[in-house]
């Protein structure tokens, strides 16, 4: 029986009855489990062998753990492979445009700067104010009336006077009038991917924007050129 083989915590018995001390491995793994049920088969009393029931239960249990390490195995394949997918997806990424609903954005002035304003449903007037980096509104673009939906907008990059503003973080900030309320719309900004950060745990994927620092790939609505 299983208590002819094992004494206490750290020791068991050989082929002679003999206590042996060994290290004790907190984790029972497929080889311990393996050495157990010898010993056990080794040490029963021929006059009150083990009980069929008991043994065909700890062979299930060996095949359970035995079906669970090659679970693990399997699963750490998987998790290598969608880091490894992840790594090539984040290569493609470095140096393309993405589109975030963000009020932030790096404009280069010397072109045509385009966004998109969301509008939940049909308004009278909707603008866009934009205000540089020190909080100073700089200019401010009309749409009028629009339709619900994703409306696009565009800026020249010159200030109220005409005059050309240089390049650098300008901040938008929407606004539309529905039934005679002013309420705040989100804007839908382009921004640079300057690097890709992923994570060890196999975490979502970073992308470090210009001007911007990091933010979860889920937060990207369009992937540009």
């Amino acid at each position: 029986m299983a208590a002819s083989a094992i004494g206490a915590a750290g020791t068991i018995l050989d082929e002679y009855g003999h206590k042996v001390e060994r290290e004790v491995n907190k984790e029972l793994g497929k080889t311990e489990f393996l050495e157990l049920l010898v010993a056990q088969l080794n040490n029963q009393n021929p006059l009150d062998p083990q009980d069929n029931g008991e043994f065909v239960a700890q062979l299930a249990q060996f095949s359970t753990l035995e079906g669970i390490e090659k679970l693990n195995d399997s699963m750490g394949n998987i998790l290598d492979g969608v880091h490894s997918s992840q790594a090539l997806q984040a290569s493609s990424l470095v140096g393309r445009k993405v589109i975030l609903a963000s009020e932030q954005a790096m404009v280069d002035t010397a072109e045509t700067f385009k966004g998109s304003v969301l509008v939940p449903q049909s308004s009278s007037n909707v603008y866009v104010s934009v205000y540089d980096d020190a909080g100073n509104v700089v200019s401010r673009i009309n749409m009028g009336a629009q339709e619900a939906g994703n409306q696009s907008f565009m800026w020249d990059g010159k200030d109220s006077e005409g005059e050309q503003l240089p390049p650098g973080k300008y901040r938008f900030k929407a606004e539309g009038s529905f039934n005679g309320k002013t309420e705040g719309l989100y804007t839908m900004l382009p921004a640079n991917v300057d690097s890709v950060t992923l994570s060890p745990q196999g975490g979502e994927m970073l992308l470090n924007l210009a001007g911007l620092g990091p933010v979860p790939l889920s937060q990207v609505q369009i992937i540009g050129q």
